[in-house]
């Protein structure tokens, strides 16, 4: 899990490298895929969801734009444009395991003061939730931390998405929900291994799907973003299996 956590980072490493205003989403996964595979991994979102009634994921990463919170589907019709809100997010398979990580970035520079704070709370909210991980914590410690740090900024958690457990598979038990009182649930131990995503809006916390059945946008329009890591529990703490640099 730590190679697939970083093939993960180097992917979005040489994604953001690439991300420039008037690029469409579809070349964005371009880059992404090409470097998932030179490294001898497999995409894990590419095929994901496939079953009765459903389509799979057509992509191998999710790409989400200003009101999209996340699984946006890349397209050679859709470009970013300056100032707009990206959501990346990645998943890569070597050996059997997988590692998940997201980040949003602005195009060029920030539309608002707004867009701008938006973002830096999330990635700060996701800190927050990691800096709880340790042995002997409760799960919904994570959960807490991130909503204290959404809710004091004067931002919403998304509710009905959540961060979940990640191995074998790509989502596992337990789920990891962004919200909470601390000091519920399973106790968090060495081995696990889990990946905390808050995703924050600038309104409020309702959803809807997009008819393409994987785009999740904010019911209102406002703006959303999104941050993700794969952690392990370890015996003295915790592990970052996707950070980068």
């Amino acid at each position: 899990m730590r190679r697939a956590g970083r093939i993960v980072a180097g992917t979005i490493d040489r994604v953001l490298e690439a991300v420039r205003p008037n690029m469409t989403t579809a070349e964005l996964d371009e880059v992404a895929e090409s470097f998932i595979r030179e490294q001898g991994a497999t995409p894990s979102f590419k095929g994901y969801g496939a079953g009765p009634g459903r389509v799979p994921f057509p992509a191998s990463i999710c790409t989400s734009i200003n009101q999209e919170i996340v699984h946006g589907i890349p397209s050679a019709e859709r470009t970013v444009a300056e100032g707009d809100l990206l959501k990346l997010d990645f998943g890569a398979i070597w050996e059997g395991f997988h590692g998940d990580s997201a980040v949003t970035v602005i195009v060029g520079e920030p539309a608002s003061a707004d867009a701008d704070k938006l973002v830096r709370v999330t990635e700060e909210a996701l800190e927050a939730g990691i800096a709880q991980i340790r042995p002997g914590g409760r799960l919904s410690d994570i959960g807490a931390a991130v909503e204290q740090v959404a809710q004091g900024a004067g931002f919403e958690v998304v509710r009905e998405y959540v961060g979940h457990g990640i191995g074998r598979n790509l989502h596992e038990d337990p789920q990891i929900p962004n919200y909470g009182r601390p000091g519920r649930g399973p106790v968090l131990k060495p081995g696990l291994v889990v990946a905390v995503e808050p995703m924050v809006n600038a309104g409020g916390w309702e959803t809807s799907v997009l008819p393409d059945g994987w785009t999740v946008v904010t019911e209102d329009g406002s703006l959303s973003a999104h941050f993700e890591h794969t952690i392990a529990v370890t015996e003295d703490g915790h592990e970052v299996l996707t950070a980068r640099g």
